[in-house]
């Protein structure tokens, strides 16, 4: 029977139209790892192939781990604000660009 985390691994999965072997992949991992999690009640994974696979699903290990009700558009902006913290100064300039053409619009 497929866990809160596994739904959240398949439908992040998905929306990326990633496989499952594609995802076990960028995780280090194998199809049937990945299968098993989406799709079992297995026992918990590491806090590091958890970690893995929301770097891999552009989000946190906070909403692959959190209770019902918890909204992913929250976590996405977390996600994308870490990923912007570890841009050097020559790409946040051109994000910040971009963000501000954006305005203008």
């Amino acid at each position: 029977m497929p866990t809160p985390l596994g739904d959240r691994i398949r439908d992040l999965r998905i929306k990326k139209g990633l496989t499952l072997e594609g995802l076990a992949g960028k995780v280090e991992s194998s199809k049937s790892y990945i299968w098993e999690l989406e799709n079992k009640n297995v026992a918990r994974p590491s806090a590091e192939k958890l970690r893995l696979i929301a770097l891999a699903l552009d989000t946190t290990t906070d909403y692959l781990l959190s209770a019902e009700g918890v909204s992913e558009t929250g976590e996405a902006d977390q996600a994308f604000f870490r990923k912007y913290q570890t841009l050097d100064e020559h790409g946040k300039k051109r994000l910040q660009r971009i963000l501000d053409a954006l305005d203008d619009e």
